[in-house]
C-alpha cells in the first residue's frame, strides 16, 4: 500500500494527492507531517521537505519523482501522453508552473501569508521573474481545455494547486492578480476545480488551513 506522509496545506503534498485520485490509485495519507529540519526528519525526508512516498518500506521524496514513480507503477489511467515529444511539452509547462512561478512567488509569502516582511527588493525581483514565467506560460499554455491539450495531465495536477497560490501571493503583495495577464487562467482554474479529485483536495485544504488558523489562535 502507497501512503503519502505531508500536510494538506502543502501545494506539493496536493499535487501528489490529485495525482493518486485521479488515476484512482488507493493510498494510506499521514497528513500530520510538517517540513523540519531536525536531524529525526531528515532521515526520512533529506531535504526536509513534504511529501515523502513510503512504498513496501521504500520512501521516495520531490513530488515530481513521486508523479513520475506513480506513472511508471500505474500507467493504467495516465496522466502523461505516451508520444516522447507530448511527454516532454507537459513536463515543460511543470517546469514553468513550478520552478518559475510558484517558487518565484514563494519568495513573497512570508510577507503576503504570515505577517512577515518582504523587502522592496524582493518585491522588485519577483515580479521581475515572474513577468518573464508569465510570459513562457501564455507561450506554452493550451487551454484546450487542459493545460496541455485535450487530456488531463500531471501539468494539470502543478497547475490546480500552485497557480492559485500565485494569484493569491500577488494580490497581496502588489495589489494585483499577475496571472490576469493570462485570461484564460481564471476559467480553466474553474473547470479543474469542479473535477472530483481537485474539488476533494480543495475542499481538504481549505479545512486545513481553517484548523490551524483556529490552533494559533488558542
Amino acid at each position: 500500500m502507497i501512503k503519502v506522509c505531508g500536510f494538506r496545506i502543502s501545494n506539493y503534498h496536493n499535487k501528489v494527492l490529485i495525482a493518486l485520485l485521479e488515476k484512482g490509485v488507493p493510498y494510506e495519507e499521514d497528513s500530520t507531517i510538517k517540513p523540519s529540519q531536525k536531524p529525526e526528519y531528515v532521515a526520512l525526508s533529506p531535504m526536509g521537505k513534504v511529501p515523502y512516498l513510503e512504498v513496501d518500506g521504500t520512501r521516495i521524496v520531490e513530488s515530481e519523482v513521486i508523479l513520475e514513480y506513480l506513472e511508471d507503477a500505474y500507467p493504467q489511467k495516465p496522466l502523461l501522453p505516451k508520444e516522447p515529444l507530448a511527454r516532454a511539452k507537459v513536463r515543460e509547462l511543470v517546469t514553468i508552473i513550478e520552478l518559475h512561478l510558484e517558487l518565484v512567488a514563494r519568495r513573497l509569502y512570508d510577507g503576503a501569508f504570515f505577517g512577515g516582511k518582504t523587502s522592496d527588493g524582493t518585491r522588485q525581483w519577483a515580479e521581475k521573474e515572474l513577468a518573464k514565467g508569465i510570459r513562457a506560460l501564455k507561450a506554452l499554455a493550451r487551454f484546450d481545455p487542459f493545460i496541455a491539450g485535450k487530456e488531463m495531465t500531471l501539468a494539470d495536477c502543478a497547475a490546480a494547486v500552485h497557480l492559485p497560490v500565485v494569484t493569491l501571493a500577488t494580490k497581496l503583495t502588489y495589489g494585483r492578480d499577475v496571472l490576469e495577464e493570462v485570461p484564460q487562467v481564471k476559467p480553466y482554474l474553474k473547470m479543474l476545480g469542479e473535477r472530483p479529485a481537485v474539488a476533494k483536495v480543495n475542499a481538504d485544504r481549505r479545512a486545513a488551513t481553517e484548523a490551524a488558523k483556529a490552533a494559533a489562535k488558542k
